[in-house]
């Protein structure tokens, strides 16, 4: 049960960093404030409330007495009470009290003035309204044939520093609320800042020097991200100069071997090793393929649909079929995707009859499904073939043509924008390439 109640109240707790400091900040200050306002009203503003009506009902009850004494003229009495004590007094002969009571429980003032009213006065012989005149309480209190219709001032049952409390509690909570709401986005800015860049980077994107900023433990994180960006970028150019070189090297000696080739007069053993220096060739090609770097491109906003549309028709093929939706925009480096697809089109033509490519939309994700009615992969070797340099000597059979790159190639294009690739049994009987890549 503590289980469920502590994933209960974690499922309604704020997910992000800010909202969850705020909530640190804010909670306390809203607690203290309602405990200062239930203290204040409970010892300061109701106690004073009740003390001002008692006064007052005491006033209007000598009023009524010595109004029924009769050693006074009643006319000098009202305005003497109207004077000194701010009570506008009628008598009003022959009449009955017959207005209903109107109960604001609600309402402190209507509660008090209600029980003084009854234990002083007695139930039944009184009535009042406190809402009809904005500066004024009415109170008809019951006499002999008729009653005494008073008019007071609230002030004299009511304390103003309630309005002024009340503004002066609320205000500055609101302005520390609003000082911790600035100082929060500051903290949390460079932290949001590092996911970014780190983000950017995961997905090979060529990001400008980044600065660490913020408290000091934010700042020690964003160096460490930054020496580790700048080593592992120091990696991938040695490793590209380091093949550029090789390449380099190599191609001089098999260009001086394809020149020596045209002299062989044996034309079958000349055949035979002008095929062996092409592989060689398209060897060399797809490693520097491979380990080439590609933070050198751009991420731009393009048409994927298009572009799927156009690499398809270049193939000029009749046995692709496709069903792409049209205009679907994504960012990303084009040329890179380009590339992916045709490592995987290219695979389906070597090894199958009839391809299908499809490309749809779900959510914040695009989909792009080829399928080919070739042999297909055993499913315990959807995994293997993602490895650099790793063939199928069965299934596909073992081509000379092939170096085991191009699916490698593909996934570390596929999931450096963020998506996944994915290789399934395919309703044409051979492999499904199944494409995830985010909007």
């Amino acid at each position: 049960m503590s289980y469920g109640l502590s994933k209960f109240i974690k499922n309604l707790l704020p997910k992000r960093l800010f909202y969850r400091a705020l909530l640190i900040v804010a909670v306390p200050i809203i607690v203290l404030q309602l405990i200062i306002t239930v203290v204040f009203f409970d010892s300061l503003w109701i106690k004073t409330n009740k003390g001002m009506t008692r006064a007052l009902v005491g006033e209007m009850k000598t009023f009524i007495v010595a109004h029924e004494n009769g050693k006074y003229n009643n006319n000098d009495l009202s305005g003497l009470f109207s004077i000194y004590l701010d009570l506008n007094v009628e008598y009003k002969g022959y009449q009955l009290l017959d207005k209903p009571l109107k109960d604001r429980w609600f309402s402190p003032i209507d509660r008090t003035l209600r029980r003084e009213l009854k234990s002083n006065i007695g139930a039944g012989k009184y009535w009042f309204d406190t809402t009809s005149y904005k500066e004024l309480i009415h109170i008809n209190i019951k006499q002999n044939d008729g009653y005494f219709e008073f008019f007071i001032p609230k002030d004299r049952v009511a304390s103003t520093s309630a309005r002024m409390f009340a503004l002066w509690i609320t205000l500055p909570a609101l302005l520390m609320i609003t000082i911790a709401i600035i100082f929060l986005k500051n903290q949390t800015r460079p932290i949001v800042n590092l996911a970014k860049a780190a983000a950017k980077f995961g997905r090979g994107e060529n990001i400008d020097e980044y600065r660490p900023s913020g408290a000091l433990e934010i700042r020690q994180a964003g160096l460490e991200f930054d020496k580790m960006r700048k080593r592992i970028m120091r990696h991938l150019t040695q490793r590209s100069e380091m093949l550029s070189g090789i390449s380099h090297d190599l191609r001089t000696p098999l260009t001086r071997l394809k020149l020596q080739l045209s002299f062989i007069k044996n034309e079958e053993q000349s055949k035979k090793m002008s095929l062996d220096i092409d592989e060689m060739e398209k060897m060399l090609n797809e490693y520097l393929q491979f380990t080439s770097s590609t933070y050198l491109e751009k991420n731009e906003d393009f048409d994927i649909s298009e572009l799927i549309k156009n690499t398809i028709d270049k193939y000029d093929n009749s046995n692709i079929s496709k069903v792409i939706i049209p205009r679907v925009y994504m960012n990303g480096r084009k040329n890179l995707i380009q590339r992916s697809l045709n490592n995987i089109i290219d695979n389906s033509i070597k090894h199958a009859n009839k391809i299908s490519v499809e490309l749809s939309k779900k959510n914040n994700n695009i989909i792009i499904i080829v399928d080919d009615d070739g042999l297909g992969i055993p499913e315990n070797e959807y995994q293997n073939v993602f490895k650099p340099f790793y063939k199928l000597d069965k299934s596909r059979g073992n081509s000379k043509s092939s170096v085991g790159l191009g699916l490698s190639i593909t996934s570390d294009i596929i999931k450096s924008h963020g998506g996944n690739i994915i290789l399934e049994k395919s309703p044409l009987n051979g492999l499904r390439v199944k494409v995830f890549l985010p909007l």
